[in-house]
């Protein structure tokens, strides 16, 4: 999750939806973000995070550490989507394909994706016990390479195990974690503050 500040100034060209970039041209543009938003964060949770709270009580957790690890505080929050997964105490309007009409969620989106990517890179490269999963390669969950090797060796200590994809693992149906959903995200406002604004988006 990023949560990315923008002034007035002019934006890079192309800056749009990060799924619309190619990867070169998604680095390119991260490259120049940093320096041209007024600041940004990124905020993260954990497989186990996701698993004991549910995806919308977590997308909040990440969001609120984007949030907390920025040096401003914001007045506004534009959030890519139509859900209000964050609440208050933060001013929020939902903002459909965000992503691609407003330049502080593109921005968000870029860094969000750019650093996802790194990450999953790095994980590829940590231990040949991951090779299988092709993390660095592949989108996860959906990709062949990704399904066949969980097939084979199971989830790892980075995936999630409350999701149904288990459910087409028979010898690894018994790991699935069974989980009450509760919705933990507060109802928050969808007026707009005055002064900064904020991207949000993961």
């Amino acid at each position: 999750m990023c949560a990315a500040v923008t002034g007035l100034r002019r934006p890079p060209e192309g800056l749009t939806d990060s799924k619309l970039l190619t990867p070169k041209r998604r680095d390119a543009l991260a490259a120049v973000l940093g320096d041209w938003v007024t600041c940004h964060a990124l905020g993260h949770a954990s497989p186990e995070e996701i698993d004991d709270l549910g995806m919308t009580a977590a997308l909040r957790l990440a969001a609120v550490r984007a949030l907390e690890a920025l040096p401003v505080v914001p007045d506004a929050v534009i959030l890519d989507g139509k859900h209000n997964y964050l609440g208050g105490p933060w001013h929020v309007r939902t903002v459909i394909k965000g992503d691609q009409s407003c330049v502080s969620v593109a921005a968000a989106s870029v860094l969000a994706k750019v650093r996802r990517d790194t990450m999953m890179a790095e994980l590829g490269a940590t231990t040949a016990a991951y090779e299988p999963f092709a993390f660095g390669d592949n989108a996860g969950y959906p990709s062949p390479v990704h399904r066949a090797a969980l097939e084979e060796w199971g989830p790892t200590p980075h995936h999630r195990v409350s999701w149904s994809y288990l459910d087409a693992l028979p010898r690894w149906r018994h790991l699935k974690k069974i989980r009450v959903p509760v919705d933990t995200a507060a109802p928050g406002s969808t007026e707009d503050g005055d002064g900064v604004q904020l991207g949000l988006d993961f």
